[in-house]
């Protein structure tokens, strides 16, 4: 005969699971900021987007207003500005996965080979201030140097004989002057996730690896970049899930009439031609169509990570 399983009733699994609320109460309360910000602000708006099948009126409410199916969609991808913001915010995304990207993964392995502590966090002080700036800060303090009136960089151009260069309203320099200010902000603040990775890593290995001869970069190469290399694929899936979130506060404060062509992008076309114009109903079409295309990249890239053999996202 075998043996009798014994099944617990529900009132007794009831009991376990109250018990273990209790025991970790303190954990659970940590969360519940967290937890009560993602249900206030991210989930509980997202009952609004049915506004973006109907021409919403505010003073009608949702439930009153005209509903209109995918007109605002059609209205979008017919648009003849769609594929000039769908280029601009592409190329700038690009910089952003390819220049920006491995630069905080370059620098937390520099930092982490420094031994001068002192040194070291001198870096990491002056590297990370900028994080703690406004983007209006930032674009403000690249306009006292580059402006053609007066810029301290057009002036020492000058006086070497060399010719004003309009950085600020030259097409062919805004894309740079983008992902330079994004490097000088967010370089630093990058850095933190990646050097707590590195912190991490089983000093054994880089005993095993000085005993097998390895040098300094072999070390790296074959112990904390393999070691790292988790952390970087869930950073790597997230950015890619922002592919049309680059952020609009940043371009905004880019943009002139003189530029507009080669940086205006999604989240500034909704500004102008959205919300500027009272066209509620077609701005969250827009901001819809970005969020299914952003959770379409992710789960693509999250998929791809799962059959290298990675751990992904989910």
């Amino acid at each position: 005969m075998k043996p009798a399983v014994y099944i617990p009733s529900k009132a007794s699994l009831r009991k376990r699971k109250l018990a273990s609320i209790v025991k970790n109460r303190y954990l659970y309360l940590m969360i519940m900021p967290g937890f009560l910000y993602f249900i206030i602000f991210k989930y509980i708006p997202m009952g609004g987007i049915i506004i973006a099948f109907q021409d919403y009126q505010p003073f009608l409410g949702i439930r009153d207003s005209e509903w209109v199916g995918l007109k605002h969609f059609i209205r979008l991808f017919t648009e003849p500005t769609f594929f000039m913001l769908l280029k601009n915010t592409l190329i700038l995304f690009a910089l952003n996965l390819f220049v920006f990207f491995p630069i905080p993964i370059i620098l937390a392995l520099m930092l982490n080979e420094v031994r001068v502590k002192l040194f070291k966090g001198a870096v990491q002080t002056i590297i990370y201030i900028p994080h703690f700036m406004s983007w209006v800060i930032i674009v403000s303090i690249s306009y006292v140097f580059l402006t053609l009136d007066g810029g301290v960089l057009n002036e020492m151009l000058a006086s070497f004989g060399g010719e004003k260069i309009a950085f600020l309203t030259d097409p062919d320099w805004t894309r740079t002057l983008y992902i330079l200010q994004v490097i000088w902000k967010e370089m630093g603040w990058s850095t933190i996730i990646y050097l707590a990775a590195v912190t991490a890593v089983d000093l054994q290995l880089y005993e095993a690896a000085k005993m097998d001869g390895a040098n300094r970069f072999r070390q790296i190469w074959h112990v904390t970049l393999p070691a790292i290399r988790p952390v970087i694929i869930i950073l790597l899936i997230l950015k890619v899930g922002d592919t049309l979130e680059l952020g609009f506060e940043h371009v905004y404060l880019l943009l002139n009439s003189l530029n507009r062509e080669v940086a205006e992008i999604f989240d500034t076309y909704v500004y102008t031609a959205g919300l500027k114009n009272g066209q509620l109903s077609y701005s969250t079409a827009v901001g819809v169509f970005k969020g299914i295309v952003g959770l379409i990249l992710v789960m693509i890239s999250n998929r791809i990570a799962k059959k290298f053999g990675e751990e992904g996202l989910y």
